[in-house]
């Protein structure tokens, strides 16, 4: 939810687009795929925009062993017509070259890496994608990560606009784009990072009396990044959950969030499938399709966090729409109005997340960013450390793991209305939360930043009360509470299936450094999930 104001712009000034530039003798690079995803077997239609004469293209198997699976070079360079709102109505480029891709094409993602060269030998580089979805087949004993393709469209920024702000004269400001389309390459950073890009939870505590800081905004801007690489995309969440996971000997197929809508059927050949990382958009049919796999016995271990919005797919599933204020949706206040893109617990939507997470973004939000909690630990307090999910990790009640280095709750989390028996963390479920929902751990939050001396906010608390009055919830939130929520860690059943839910986008960053509790919750949950048969704690 972070970055959708204009709160930065006296501090940025001007702001990069990327964008084919008027002048041709610079050299540039920019790409993108026909498609998200492919079967094995299919062709990969890759469309290049570049200044340069020729140009390489390589493909690395980047959620495998990262090797080349495919080469060529001298290919003749196009400079392609580009429309000037190509964010929302697409880039239109022609074909460059193709990708045969055959059976042997393991499921993954795959990194197109362009290369131009210019006549005095410097290079510039660009960056597409596509993911290979698994073939089917009866039962797969793995795990299907599924990827968190509508945030990545969401916080695409290439072309200058996206769900947040776009570029006018050189300058960033709050008007966010409500048509989005997916043929357009990714913003710098969403797809390649290197190792030394700051995570959110990189950030140390906020001195007294100092103004926020935003590192990987500051970063970004300084290194030529998009301002949005810490907020989506594959570099940041998924791949490093990838590498993890296969080195600690998990098999990890790949579909996309999109392929939800024409390939859902693939979900029923795992026991368990996987999210990680910012997951904030989703459409209402992603959501049915979820619900149906675990209502029918599978498992949805969720390593992410800020579960809030709902967004569309039109146009063959080229465009992607999310209007936030439901009053300018054109279905809002038709027969088909819960198809508003809006938050899902609006009451004109009135399909309240946690029916499908068992948290939702709308209780929780920020931790750790800028002046929301600057000083929290930045991990999660336990409250049942007997529950099968902390066997091994020698947790105790009040202990906190995914604390500092890694700093797991930071950034945006989520939760449920709540109340405390003896000690013990219960959901209210008024805001639909399900029954069985357990919670595991907490961590404080709040949804948005206050003011409080100098410095800019990057999320003010005055969003969240402007969205809430444009357009009430379907259940109260007392105004001495607007300002607080919380971050959890939570378990409930669906059906014949369960849903464990880390609650937070940094999750991942406790697998990168190598936090011991955090790797153990982790294994402990796909292991159970794996298995088919999930061990059951009940409290009283």
């Amino acid at each position: 939810m972070a970055n959708n104001v204009n709160a930065w712009d006296g501090l940025i000034g001007a702001d990069r687009v990327e964008f084919p530039g008027s002048d041709l003798t610079r050299l540039e690079i920019y790409g993108y795929c026909d498609q998200l995803s492919y079967g094995s077997g299919d062709t990969v239609r890759v469309k290049v925009h570049t200044t340069a004469k020729t140009f390489k293209a390589e493909v690395i198997d980047d959620s495998g062993d990262g090797r080349l699976v495919f080469e060529r070079t001298s290919i003749p360079g196009v400079i392609q017509t580009t429309p000037a709102d190509a964010y929302a109505v697409g880039c239109g480029w022609a074909d460059s070259f193709e990708i045969a891709t055959t059976a042997q094409w393991q499921s993954g993602l795959y990194l197109i890496v362009l290369t131009a060269t210019g006549e005095d030998g410097t290079e510039a580089r660009g960056e597409a994608c596509f993911v290979v979805r698994p073939a089917r087949v009866d039962r797969v004993a793995g795990i299907l990560l599924i990827l968190a393709t509508g945030t990545w469209v969401s916080y695409n920024d290439w072309g200058g606009a996206n769900a947040y702000r776009r570029v006018v004269n050189g300058r960033s400001i709050g008007d966010p784009a409500r048509r989005l389309s997916l043929a357009r390459p990714w913003a710098k950073g969403l797809l390649r990072l290197p190792l030394d890009a700051p995570r959110y939870g990189d950030v140390p505590d906020l001195p007294p009396h100092a103004p926020p800081r935003y590192p990987c905004l500051e970063w970004s801007l300084t290194h030529g990044y998009s301002r949005h690489y810490a907020d989506a995309g594959w570099a940041y969440y998924e791949k490093p959950f990838v590498r993890w996971a296969k080195a600690n000997g998990y098999h990890v197929d790949i579909i996309n969030q999109h392929d939800l809508h024409r390939h859902r059927e693939l979900l029923a050949q795992y026991p368990a499938i996987a999210i990680v990382g910012h997951d904030e958009y989703w459409t209402w049919d992603m959501r049915d399709a979820i619900d149906g796999y675990v209502g029918a016995g599978g498992h949805l271990a969720r390593f992410g966090g800020n579960f809030l919005w709902q967004v569309r797919v039109e146009e063959a599933d080229s465009v992607q729409v999310c209007h936030k204020v439901a009053q300018t949706d054109s279905l809002f206040g038709t027969a088909r109005q819960e198809r508003t893109t809006t938050y899902w617990d609006s009451e004109c939507v009135g399909r309240p997340g946690a029916a499908t997470m068992g948290l939702t973004g709308v209780s929780g939000i920020y931790a750790r960013y800028g002046a929301a909690t600057p000083r929290s630990s930045g991990g999660y307090t336990v409250y049942r450390p007997d529950h099968w999910a902390f066997a091994g990790t020698d947790l105790y009640y009040g202990d906190v793991f995914g604390g500092a280095p890694a700093r797991i709750a930071s950034f945006e989390v989520d939760g449920v209305d709540y109340t405390f028996r003896n000690g013990l963390p219960y959901p209210t479920h008024k805001d639909g939360a399900p029954k069985s929902l357990e919670i595991l751990a907490m961590t404080p939050a709040v949804r948005g930043e206050l003011a409080r001396g100098t410095g800019m906010l990057n999320a003010p608390m005055s969003d969240f009360a402007h969205f809430l009055e444009a357009v009430p919830p379907m259940y109260p939130i007392a105004a001495e509470c607007v300002e607080r929520g919380s971050g959890m860690v939570a378990i409930f059943e669906n059906g014949a299936g369960q849903v464990f839910n880390g609650g937070s986008c940094e999750w991942v960053a406790g697998l990168i450094h190598r936090d011991p509790c955090v790797e153990r919750i982790t294994r402990n949950v796909l292991d159970h999930f794996l298995t088919d048969e999930p061990k059951k704690t009940q409290y009283v």
